[in-house]
């Protein structure tokens, strides 16, 4: 079987060399650039699985590159960056961003994460192959589609809202704690940031727009969906 190819976009060399070190251990092929624009075209030149991509890169940014990538592919992509602020997290995962890391990192951490995305990455392909749906009020879910429609309406979901929603509404009424829904939705054990999973719920609220309050706050706990809830 051949490697999973995983690029790595980061001027920094110490960085990439850190990287490529574990991921090789991982049994993993490494593609390296060091600037944007290199990255887009190894990126378009190789079948690779998952991106780890910079944000201040040199030529072409990381969020460009995350664009450019999206326009035709939807392969996971993780960010690695100095900053560490909501704003900056809820943009990445506007553009369709799967993960997101703040330098400095752990990389057995950063593996970690590499190695759930990709688990998730190819559980989602097998699901394709079992087509459904489900109407709950005027929201349809087409599961094979990993599509959610309001009405007529097909609305902008990230992967990872997708994912978090379609968890949410196989799983109505049931409490989730933060450190479960990493567990179950992102597919790591608890490694710390919770804020993911606040930063999630609060996009897919307003996503959902009249129907925000179906999740719904378990004050000392997580969280818990269910349809028709203060509707």
């Amino acid at each position: 079987m051949d490697k999973k190819q995983i690029l790595v976009v980061d001027d920094e060399q110490g960085i990439r060399d850190i990287i490529k070190e574990y991921l090789v251990l991982e049994d993993f092929e490494v593609i390296e650039a060091a600037d944007g624009v290199d990255g887009l075209n190894k990126f378009k030149n190789h079948m690779i699985s998952l991106v780890i991509l910079d944000v201040m890169l040199p030529k072409m940014d990381g969020w460009k590159v995350c664009r450019e990538i999206r326009l035709t592919s939807s392969v996971p992509i993780l960010m690695l960056t100095a900053r560490g602020e909501e704003y900056d997290k809820l943009f990445g995962f506007e553009l369709g961003v799967d993960d997101y890391m703040v330098k400095p990192f752990s990389p057995k951490e950063l593996l970690a994460r590499i190695k759930a995305i990709l688990g998730r990455s190819n559980k989602a392909v097998k699901e394709l192959e079992k087509p459904n749906k489900l109407q709950v009020e005027e929201i349809l879910i087409d599961f094979d589609a990993r599509s959610v429609f309001l009405g007529n309406e097909l609305l902008s979901m990230t992967p990872k809202e997708y994912d978090l929603f379609s968890f949410f509404v196989n799983n109505q009424g049931k409490v989730f704690s933060r450190e479960q829904l990493l567990n179950q939705v992102w597919g790591y054990e608890f490694l710390g940031d919770v804020r993911t999973v606040d930063t999630h719920v609060k996009m897919l609220r307003e996503t959902l727009g009249k129907y925000r309050k179906w999740i719904t706050t378990a004050w000392g706990i997580g969280y818990k969906f269910q349809a028709g809830e203060n509707s």
